[in-house]
């Protein structure tokens, strides 16, 4: 029991150590390219920007003021655990947004793309470093998932909106332009946000069902050295015994694996998907242990 406690300790720290990063990486992409710029590329610091410029509102007293009536729907309609987990991610961004204008009041870049384009990136960085920690800044994220009890939006959507309307705002406020760069920026950090929570999928899940399971199984072992799982299936169709190996290999492997397939039986069936995050032997280790291979 003690030891697992140390566990979680460890892992809290880290979650901890990540939101404080991540929370300083939104914070730096914020003061200093999204908001000289008047690049509101949604979400509540989007609001933020819109507010500091109209009406000279500090944005992170935008984003504590924004996000508390949030919290307080999200602690009766989804439960006190995730507004704990945003709480701090909030309170932090806000802050640190606030002491980098206070003791760095300076301007990166004066150029509109170059500002959009790495204000995402910086944006998109932190604010995965944030939910790889499982935490979060509320906002629009929370709100997505209260929109989903009351409309029965769903998340994604409720998320698109709230960010389109931001911007829809930024549209009427500035001009078209500033608007467009910041739909940029917008898709960039969301991109970069993927990238961060789940790789570059440098790794490719493959799937092959065939009648000479065996003899491909002894290919890939001995060829790639990748673990294979087998699985009994049968043809929807036909009716007919078919074997099912499941396998994940790296993507300069997948043309490899392809041919070996085809050589030994083709007629089978392949299937390749992206496998953003993988954890075993030969890729991530997920516990401390002895590995295996099936």
């Amino acid at each position: 029991m003690a030891k697992w406690n140390r566990e979680q300790i460890k892992r809290g720290v880290k979650d901890f150590l990540g939101i404080v990063l991540g929370t300083l990486l939104m914070a730096v992409a914020l003061h200093f390219f999204l908001i000289p710029h008047r690049l509101a590329a949604g979400g509540v610091s989007g609001l933020g920007v819109l507010f500091y410029h109209l009406f000279n509102i500090p944005v992170g007293l935008t984003i504590i003021a924004v996000n508390t009536p949030i919290f307080i729907a999200s602690y009766f309609m989804l439960g006190r655990r995730l507004v704990l987990q945003s709480i701090l991610g909030a309170v932090l961004l806000s802050a640190l947004v606030e002491l980098l204008a206070y003791y760095f009041p300076m301007v990166v870049t004066d150029d509109l793309l170059l500002a959009s384009v790495y204000g995402g990136v910086i944006m998109g960085i932190g604010l995965g470093l944030v939910f790889r920690s499982r935490g979060s800044t509320g906002g629009t994220a929370l709100l997505s998932l209260i929109l989903n009890k009351l409309l029965g939006l769903t998340p994604g959507q409720g998320l698109f909106g709230s960010d389109l309307v931001v911007i829809a705002l930024a549209l009427f406020a500035f001009s078209g332009e500033v608007a467009m760069y910041a739909a940029l920026s917008l898709f960039i950090s969301s991109w970069v946000i993927d990238v961060v929570q789940e790789g570059l999928n440098l790794n490719k899940s493959i799937l092959v069902i065939t009648t000479q399971g065996e003899e491909i199984n002894r290919r890939i072992l001995q060829s790639l050295d990748r673990g294979v799982t087998r699985i009994d299936g049968r043809g929807g169709y036909t009716g007919g015994r078919k074997e099912v190996l499941l396998c994940v290999v790296t993507r300069p492997q997948v043309t490899e694996l392809i041919a070996m397939v085809r050589e030994v039986d083709p007629g089978a069936f392949i299937v390749v998907g992206s496998a953003g995050e993988v954890y075993g032997e030969g890729f991530r280790r997920l516990v401390a242990g002895p590995e295996r291979r099936e």
